[in-house]
Order: structure tokens, then C-alpha cells, then sequence
């Protein structure tokens, strides 16, 4: 195919289209995807895995590590897995014991290490951690699946295929924090590390190994509890289980903090599809290619599995778009830019769901055209704010990135029924009812839509050649949002382009946004408020990754399927 630089430029999709919150709410993961750049890297890089401590008794409960090793570094899973009380077992922020607890130590730990650990990682927050540790993290088991796994091998059974596909984890993350929390290392100490400077590597590592953990703790207690009987689990049934994660409000701040950071991620994506669109024909090969990721994406989705009407209303929808496409695709591909036309058939014809799916579809086998934009979705810096812009410049730059605000009446109720604030006893995003509730006079500042409305209307009672400086001796309250619009001409993709405070607003589009950037599948809403998803399900197994796993892991579908061969289909 001709070099990228000689493919006819197709615009990017503007920051009006792809950041409101309805089209955030179907986003999908793609091969940028940052577990899915982590494992691309461990593999071609092979690294190496080893479990470097395993004392844990016969139903599972003790100390572990685990370790990662790089070219260059090493990095350790400390694991403390407990028994805990049924009573007070919850996914809520407010529990206090869990049954798994973790650090991810920066190189490998000495026994004075992992004692320090045992006193302070089982307490979480209440604990105390250095910067030796980089990420700290805590789960809860699927009971229902992991006794059923234990109980089938100890009899020298694989599991149930069907229990597997209703749950797909043995234990799901409550919290994996990293970025300085809790006394753990600082972002700045990890960024320039070439393994961990794509956005929450440490995270996803962290995630990755506590998979790994999960499946050794199956085998052990089977193998306890069955003796010479018990089998372990076979590599298709241990590669199709992830680790579950429940996210709720607490997402929904960092995407509004850090601007300048999601722009990036968004740009990254809209230049990738950008790319791929500008291909100006499609063999035989890729066409076939294609129908069959379709093929295999069909599988999976008929797979996903949830309770929400909303989101089965999505997916029986989905369903039907995915099986247009594939009809579609018999002529339309052999049309000139043959992905543009597959892009705009979805446009013109699918719901925000199918075009979104449609998208991590066409960047799936592009890796020549969209790997190398990686390591563009960092940042490190913020927005800088230029005092010497003059008040016109200023009040068309709101115009151009901020009418979706200006249209909104702020005087109606349920244009600010919601406030955003933390709470007193955890520090943990809430969202409130401005006119049922107390406490918004202390609301976070996610009001942006309002801010920038209150900020235009203010420059436009002053003089258009009024430098920025000025006014802002005059109002130093709009301080944050005049930089903000000022960084926002550069970063498009950086504002949510929705009034966060309104009535009916779902926090689960920016939950679901960003957790598709993370790479996670099976979204399953438990209300507007938080979510279930499932990360790593499909994704090769540590001795795989380090034997170097040239195949691919995306839409993985239940053992016995016809995708569930190792090294089948896509990484």
C-alpha cells in the first residue's frame, strides 16, 4: 500500500460529534487501547514472568508475588488474599476488608518489604506506602464462579462454558489507584520509562498479574481439595477468564481535570480512523479479513450478557447493525476508499453503538497505519494561560468550542438540578440534587458548560481589544475558565460537550468513555451511576506473552467457540 504520508487526508471527526456525552456513552475499545498497547509491548519485547512467592494455605489465603520482568526493570504483585466475613463483603468505596488486596512494587521486593507491605496493604487507604510502590489496588472474588471452577476441577472437570460466559472473572477490582494516592510513587517518576508511559500501564500491569493470581488460586485449592483427581485449568478456559472491575463517579472528575490528556487520547483515535479511511482500496485478502473480524465481533456480542434494559436494548441493536455491515460488505468494499465507505455506511445507517463498534473494527488490522500514535496519548503538562489575548479573541474562541453552552438556560432548574462534590467520610465524587439536598455551596467544579456561558457574558461587556490580563485583574474568578478556553483552541477533543449538572445526566457515558480507552469489554451497567466490565478476557496467558504471542485477543468468545484457539484472530 502506498506510505502513509501519500494517502488522500479524510478530516478528522470534530470534537461536536464525538464528544457529547451520547456518543461517549458507546464508545468501544481499540487497538490503542492501553491494555492492549501494554501486552503488544510485553510480547515483542519478552518479557518474562515468575511467581516468586506463593504461601497461601489450602483454601487460598496468604502472601504472594509475583514478577514482571522487562529489558530493563523489573516490577513485583504483592498479594495478600484474607477470608472475610459474608456480612461485610461489598463493592462499595465504604468497605473496609476485601478479599484480595494489592501493591505493585517498583523492582522486587525483600522479605522487609513484604512485611512492611503485610501490615499496610490489606489497610488500603489507612495504610502506609512509599514510593517504592507504584500502584495499590483491591478485589472481591466472583464466589459463584470461583467455587464452581475450584469444585469442577477438583473432580478433574473443566469448568462450565455457559457459567464462564454469564460471569467471565474470578475476582473484580473495586479500586486500583496509582499517580501518587496514598503516599505511592508520583506520575513523574515513571513517565519517562519507555514501558510505562503510555497513560495507566502501571494500572493495567497491575490488573494483568492479579489475573494471573486468580487462575493460580483456582489450580491450588482444586488441587488441595482434589487431590491426585484435580486438573488444572486448560489454557482455553484460563485465557477466557479476565478480571472484573466496578467503576462508579469517581472516573468522571479526571476527565474534566486533565483536558489537555483526554484531548490527546481522542486525537490519537480520530487520527488513526482518519488514516484507515484514506486507504484508497481494499484486496481480496483484507476484504476477507474484515468479515471475518465481523464474524468473530457477532460471536462475542451475542455473548455479552446483561441485565440493564438500556443496554440490551444496545446490543440486540448492535446486533443487527453488525450483521448490515457484513452484508454491506460484500460490494461496498470493492468501492474506491473502500473504509470511508464502510465508516459513512455506518454513519448514515447505524445507531451510536454500531458506528462506534465500527470504528474499533476499522483500526483492528491497521497496526501498520495506528500503533505508531501510542505514544502521542500522554501529556505532561496543563494548559498555560496567555494574558496578552485580547477580549475579542477571547469571545470567539467561547463561540467556536463553547455553543453548546451558550444555548442552555442556567435560570431553568433542570439545567443545574445536579452538584458534584466529595464526600465527607471516603473523599469520593458524589453526585447530589441541587434543590433536594445540602452541600452546593461546596460543589466540585465540573460546572463548565455554566462557567463558560458566565465567562461569555462578561466579555462581552467589555471592550473587544481589552487584553486578557485586564479583565482578569477586574474578574480573577474566571481565571480557570479563560485558560481553559485558551487550551481548549488547541486540545478540541479535551471538553465534554454536555452540561454535566443537568437533569437526567449519565455519569455512565464518561464512565464507559474512558474505561474504553483502558480496553475493557462486556460493559454491564448496574444503574446510570456505575458499572460492571470485564479486562484481559481473551488476552494470552504470561508464559504465552513471554514465548512472544504474534496472534491477537480481541472479542474473544466462551471456550468451544470457533475464535478460541490460541494465536486465532487479533492482539
Amino acid at each position: 500500500m502506498p506510505p502513509r504520508e501519500a494517502l488522500a487526508a479524510v478530516p478528522l471527526r470534530p470534537a461536536d460529534q464525538v464528544m457529547r456525552l451520547a456518543r461517549m456513552g458507546a464508545a468501544f475499545q481499540t487497538r490503542l487501547s492501553f491494555m492492549r498497547q501494554l501486552l503488544r509491548r510485553m510480547s515483542s519485547e519478552h518479557w518474562r514472568f515468575e511467581r516468586l512467592r506463593f504461601d497461601v494455605d489450602a483454601d487460598g489465603f496468604g502472601a504472594s508475588v509475583y514478577a514482571a520482568h522487562g529489558p530493563e526493570r523489573s516490577y513485583s504483585l504483592v498479594a495478600f488474599t484474607r477470608d472475610i466475613p459474608p456480612d461485610e463483603r461489598t463493592d462499595r468505596v465504604i468497605a473496609k476488608v476485601w478479599d484480595g488486596t494489592f501493591s505493585l512494587f517498583d523492582g522486587i521486593p525483600s522479605d522487609a518489604d513484604i512485611a512492611r507491605l503485610s501490615e499496610n496493604t490489606p489497610r488500603q487507604e489507612a495504610g502506609r506506602f512509599r514510593a517504592s510502590e507504584l500502584v495499590l489496588a483491591r478485589g472481591n472474588k466472583s464466589l459463584r464462579l470461583f467455587e464452581h471452577v475450584v469444585e469442577r476441577l477438583s473432580h478433574g472437570e473443566q469448568p462450565d462454558a455457559e457459567l464462564l460466559c454469564d460471569v467471565g472473572y474470578l475476582m473484580r477490582t473495586t479500586a486500583v489507584y496509582g499517580s501518587g494516592k496514598f503516599g505511592c510513587a508520583d506520575r513523574l517518576k515513571i513517565a519517562e520509562r519507555p514501558e510505562l508511559a503510555a497513560p495507566f500501564q502501571a494500572e493495567m500491569l497491575t490488573v494483568y498479574l492479579i489475573r494471573w493470581l486468580t487462575i493460580d488460586l483456582v489450580n491450588h485449592v482444586a488441587s488441595c481439595r482434589g487431590g491426585e483427581a484435580a486438573v488444572a485449568l486448560d489454557a482455553d478456559h484460563a485465557r477466557y477468564l479476565g478480571i472484573g472491575n466496578s467503576t462508579g463517579l469517581g472516573m468522571v472528575p479526571f476527565l474534566v481535570k486533565y483536558p489537555e490528556l483526554i484531548h490527546n487520547w481522542v486525537a490519537a483515535r480520530e487520527t488513526a480512523l482518519a488514516r484507515v479511511r484514506a486507504i484508497t482500496h481494499a484486496s481480496d485478502d483484507e476484504i476477507a479479513g474484515f468479515l471475518g473480524l465481523i464474524a468473530r465481533a457477532l460471536r462475542q456480542v451475542g455473548e455479552w450478557r446483561v441485565e440493564d434494559d438500556t443496554q440490551i436494548r444496545r446490543i440486540d441493536g448492535l446486533k443487527v447493525d453488525l450483521a448490515a455491515l457484513a452484508d454491506w460488505c460484500g460490494e461496498g468494499l470493492k468501492a474506491p476508499k473502500p473504509w470511508d465507505a464502510a465508516y459513512l455506511f455506518a454513519e448514515d445507517n447505524f445507531s451510536p453503538e454500531g458506528q462506534e463498534f465500527t470504528v474499533s473494527l476499522l483500526l483492528e488490522e491497521r497496526g501498520d497505519l495506528v500503533d505508531d500514535l501510542g505514544p502521542t496519548m500522554s501529556a505532561t503538562s496543563g494548559f498555560v494561560l496567555d494574558p496578552t489575548m485580547v477580549l475579542g479573541d477571547l469571545k470567539a474562541l467561547i463561540e467556536e468550542h463553547y455553543g453548546w453552552a451558550l444555548g442552555i438556560d442556567y435560570d431553568d432548574p433542570t439545567a443545574q438540578e445536579r452538584f458534584w462534590y466529595y464526600s465527607e467520610d471516603k473523599l469520593e465524587p458524589r453526585l447530589g440534587e441541587r434543590f433536594k439536598e445540602p452541600g452546593a455551596e461546596r460543589e466540585m467544579p465540573l460546572s463548565v458548560g455554566r462557567d463558560a456561558a458566565r465567562l461569555f457574558a462578561a466579555v462581552a461587556a467589555r471592550d473587544a481589544a481589552e487584553p486578557v490580563a485586564d479583565f482578569l485583574i477586574a474578574h480573577p474568578e474566571f481565571r480557570h475558565m479563560v485558560r481553559r478556553v485558551q487550551g481548549t483552541a488547541v486540545a478540541p477533543y479535551g471538553e465534554i460537550r454536555d452540561n454535566l449538572l443537568a437533569a437526567g445526566v449519565r455519569p455512565l457515558d464518561v464512565l464507559r468513555f474512558k474505561l474504553a480507552f483502558f480496553g475493557v469489554s462486556k460493559f454491564d451497567p448496574k444503574s446510570d451511576l456505575w458499572t460492571r466490565v470485564n479486562m484481559f478476557q481473551g488476552a494470552p496467558l504470561p508464559l504465552e506473552l513471554a514465548a512472544g504471542w504474534d496472534g491477537e485477543w480481541v472479542f474473544p468468545v466462551r471456550p468451544g467457540g470457533p475464535s478460541a484457539i490460541a494465536g486465532e484472530g487479533a492482539s
